[in-house]
């Protein structure tokens, strides 16, 4: 069962909802094979700092966030990652790991991958790492109303950027033989 909080929410909104069962799953990778769906329909929650105070993003299982980009679009001069010992405490019937996207319920702001408002369907831990819920995502975006945003993530697959490869120079850098050649 979800956590009680998130069940009650839930429940006096009317909205369906399927919560299932599975082994220990600490990563959303691993609850998208758990519960065997595509890693880009799991939701993955990461509390973050944004300028002192606590705030959740909802994406994709399989992505990563660009924190340099992430801080640009939310015109903030600092995001990072939050310590979980800092924010322990605001979910008090979750396991370390397994917030439900749902900062609404926690007093917090939240942000959404847009690709995750494109599906029918979300799946996410309940508050444990043994429990996911399933839900249509027209539901959970009426409840969270999240700031919904389209970039500050990376997708699986995306290429860096040449001057990020290794050995490769930085946009306006010159390499080796160009200053080399200007010295003499």
């Amino acid at each position: 069962m979800p956590i009680q909080q998130l069940k009650e929410f839930l429940d006096e909104a009317n909205v369906e909802y399927m919560c299932l069962t599975h082994p220990p799953a600490f990563t959303a990778k691993e609850l998208a094979h758990h519960v065997k769906i595509e890693g880009d329909k799991v939701v993955k929650t990461v509390i973050i700092e944004l300028d002192g105070k606590m705030a959740m993003l909802v994406m994709p299982a399989t992505w990563r966030v660009r924190w340099e980009s992430l801080s640009r679009i939310l015109d903030t001069d600092f995001v990072d990652l939050a310590d979980e010992q800092t924010f322990q405490d605001r979910f008090p019937e979750c396991e370390v790991g397994a917030m439900p996207p749902f900062g609404n319920l926690f007093g917090m702001t939240v942000y959404c991958a847009e690709s995750l408002t494109e599906q029918p369907e979300l799946a996410f831990a309940a508050g444990s790492h043994t429990e996911t819920l399933h839900m249509k995502t027209r539901d959970f975006l009426n409840l969270v109303q999240p700031m919904v945003l389209n970039r500050g993530f990376n997708k699986p697959g995306t290429q860096k950027p040449a001057w990020l490869m290794k050995g490769s120079r930085q946009p306006g850098e010159r390499s080796e033989q160009q200053v080399s050649g200007m010295v003499g």
